[in-house]
């Protein structure tokens, strides 16, 4: 090894590009291979989202209708048949609660709870919840449990 055939480590270097704007003898001067005029030969150019090169956006084109109500509450739904799998598995015994969802993933913390009637329930529980459906309100107080709302 002399100093005629030294180079950097592999690896060591990452841009091989030519560097842009160094004069004209070095062949990328003058626009700095931006080409000429228009938005994006200028500095601070950043293109919207959605921007069709001034042509009427697809996001604006396309008509719109309906409402969205702002007040409007997601509730996450546990169905009777999931709280027998439940059951079934030994997981729980006789209480379901905010815990006992979060902790088997069928909702998070800040969710808003509401168990639906699909399946039925053979244990006798108290199911603690922010709403009931009427037919899973009926189907655990036939099995003998209790329906608590939060």
């Amino acid at each position: 090894m002399n100093l005629s055939n030294l180079q950097p480590a592999e690896g060591a270097t990452h841009n091989q590009n030519k560097r842009l704007g160094r004069g004209e003898g070095s062949g990328k001067g003058g626009t700095s291979a931006r080409g000429h005029k228009g938005a994006k030969s200028r500095s601070g150019y950043s293109k919207k989202i959605g921007f069709e090169g001034g042509q009427m956006p697809l996001q604006r084109r396309v008509p719109k209708f309906g409402f969205t109500n702002i007040n409007r509450k997601e509730y996450e739904g546990v169905n009777l048949d999931t709280i027998q799998n439940l059951v079934d598995a030994g997981i729980v015994t006789d209480t379901v609660d905010m815990t006992v969802f979060v902790a088997n993933r069928l909702a998070t913390k800040n969710e808003i709870v509401k168990v639906l009637g699909r399946g039925e329930l053979k244990a006798k529980l108290t199911v603690t919840a922010h709403k009931f459906t009427a037919t899973a309100k009926a189907a655990i107080e036939a099995a003998g449990g209790q329906a608590v709302t939060i």
